[in-house]
Order: structure tokens, then sequence, then C-alpha cells
């Protein structure tokens, strides 16, 4: 199937975001070198093979919203998570991008 393919590499791709920062969607789509296949980004995190080995927590949207429906937890876990790690929060929501966003592909 194709999508194997892609979604390994967006699995690979989430493996290099460091602790404390976050990546978007769209991002991670571009760097997998599909740009604007942002949502099978969110089919590949969904489907995580490896849970705790690829921190699919440091993944949100481009408006630096958190998941609602973070699969491994929902989006209290998600921001524990990244809260764990340092990242900055504009509200309880959203992550500051400016101060965590990996700069990979920008």
């Amino acid at each position: 199937m194709a999508s194997e393919g892609f979604f390994e590499r967006v699995y690979e791709v989430v493996e290099q975001i460091p602790e404390g920062m976050v990546a978007t969607y769209g991002q991670v789509a571009l760097l997998a070198g599909r740009p604007r296949s942002a949502r099978y980004v969110g089919y590949a995190l969904h489907s995580n093979p490896r849970p705790g080995q690829i921190p699919c927590h440091r993944v949100v949207f481009a408006d630096g919203h958190i998941c609602e429906g973070f699969a491994f937890g929902g989006p209290d876990a998600q921001r524990e998570l990244l809260l764990g790690e340092g990242v900055a929060f504009k509200d309880d929501m959203h992550v500051d991008l400016a101060a965590c966003r990996w700069p990979a592909g920008l």
C-alpha cells in the first residue's frame, strides 16, 4: 500500500522533533515529501505503531492548537506531555509556536 511508505516517512520525521519543540502537521507532511498532505500525517500518527518511541504529541495544528482527539489520552494528556518537556503555551489549547516551533523545513 502506498500510504505505508508515507506513514514510515512521517514517523521518521516525527522522531527527529527535539524534546521541548513542536512541529505542525503541514510541516511534517512537507518534510516527509508530501506537502499538502497534513491530514494524512494525522492518520499516520493515529496509527502510531510505536507509542512512546514516536513522539506524536509534538505535532500540532498550524495555529498551535493541540489535538482535541489526541489518540493516546486526549488533549489533557498531550498538553501534560508538552508541558513536561518545557513547551510554552499561549492558552490552554495553543502552544506558542513563535517560542517552540521546530525550524526544520521552514
